[in-house]
């Protein structure tokens, strides 16, 4: 003999089942950005002395939009570990972009960037070191 030998205890089986809440997924924590000391960073093309780049933050996940700093963009982390994180990123009209970024330490990091940034492709290596505070 079936569990639900008549059709409305099946249908009553079946809503209490789908009315059960769903839950949320959880979103990555990206903590090893966390960990990054808040301040000044200059950024460093990997090989060259010169400074290309000096930012000052008080959220290190600005480091995975270098090349779309101020647009509202969707991101989808690739990799989130202790030492680096990957995430690939979409900025309607702007472009979007994949970066990883490797920890040193809380004062150093290494960035790898590529992507598109209006409508011309990009692909950079940078060293990322914090240099102070923030003088504003």
């Amino acid at each position: 003999m079936a569990i639900f030998s008549h059709p409305i205890k099946a249908l009553l089986a079946v809503a209490a089942v789908s009315a059960a809440p769903a839950v949320p997924a959880q979103a990555p924590s990206l903590a090893m950005l966390d960990q990054l000391e808040k301040g000044s960073w200059q950024l460093r093309e990997r090989g060259n002395m010169t400074v290309a780049q000096t930012l000052c933050f008080g959220d290190p996940r600005r480091l995975i939009q270098i090349f779309h700093p101020r647009a509202n963009c969707s991101r989808y982390v690739i990799e989130d570990s202790p030492k680096s994180v990957t995430v690939h990123y979409t900025c309607p009209g702007a472009g979007h972009g994949r970066t990883t970024i490797r920890s040193e330490t809380n004062r150093l990091v290494q960035i790898d960037t590529q992507g598109i940034a209006d409508g011309k492709p990009f692909s950079q290596a940078y060293e990322a070191r914090r240099s102070g505070a923030c003088t504003n």
